[in-house]
């Protein structure tokens, strides 16, 4: 079988890397002054329009007809999906976080925080993802689920809450929508663990991760879109 090259430009934007991701986001605030809670808000506000496309499109459910779940991790991907309940929530869909706990030696990062508390604020319902945290009756009546378990940053096998929220995920068996990459799929390689979230609709965040432009990556991503999160066009890795 000839091997399928992995494009250099996906959707008029450069295919990158996770680490050429990570340093884009810090050029991005360091170099043209665009905070990061802004590049978070953009991600999450344009997470949920497409969700709600996603939902009436793909599942005719109109808004105020819609329960969505959405299944956070502890990092910046969880920030991302915190902010994309919150506009869920205003446009009148019944939204549920189960939010992976922070451990006793690492709180969550401030922006995760801020975004947790404007949740709450909004009225969204959080519940911190423990064993025992009714996911499962959640995502049963559920019309489809948000994953921002696990973004760029992450590496290894996912484990604890993260693991078990995956394995919920995959036995509900409802349609998963991952933002900037399906959790436990490798960004640059596309390849798992074996632990990993099978994605509907993938939303990723500025630009292509090569991972997600892999032939056997596909079963994985589902429909791939490159969300525009307020990045300037002409920053490039």
């Amino acid at each position: 079988m000839a091997k399928v090259e992995i494009p250099a430009v996906y959707e008029g934007r450069p295919v990158v890397t996770a680490a050429q991701a990570r340093a884009l986001d810090r050029l991005a605030s360091e170099k043209r002054g665009i905070p990061a809670d802004v590049l978070m808000e953009n991600a999450g506000r344009a997470v949920a329009e497409e969700t709600l496309s996603f939902l009436k499109k793909n599942l005719t459910r109109e808004a105020a007809q819609a329960r969505v779940v959405v299944c956070c991790g502890r990092g910046a991907n969880g920030g991302d999906g915190l902010v994309a309940a919150r506009h869920l929530a205003r446009s009148c869909v019944a939204v549920s976080v189960f939010l992976c706990p922070a451990k006793k030696d690492s709180p969550y990062p401030e922006l995760v925080r801020a975004n947790l508390d404007r949740a709450r604020e909004a009225g969204v319902k959080i519940t911190e993802a423990g064993e025992q945290a009714g996911l499962a009756q959640a995502l049963g009546q559920a019309d489809a689920a948000l994953d921002a378990l696990l973004g760029t940053g992450s590496s290894g096998k996912p484990a604890g809450a993260v693991h078990h929220m995956i394995a919920e995920l995959t036995r509900a068996k409802k349609p998963v929508i991952s933002i900037d990459l399906p959790s436990g799929l490798h960004p640059d390689t596309g390849y798992h663990s074996g632990v990993y979230v099978t994605a509907a609709l993938t939303l990723t965040l500025g630009w292509a991760k090569r991972g997600l432009l892999t032939a056997h990556s596909q079963r994985y991503v589902g429909t791939l879109k490159v969300l525009d999160i307020g990045y300037p066009k002409d920053l490039k890795p």
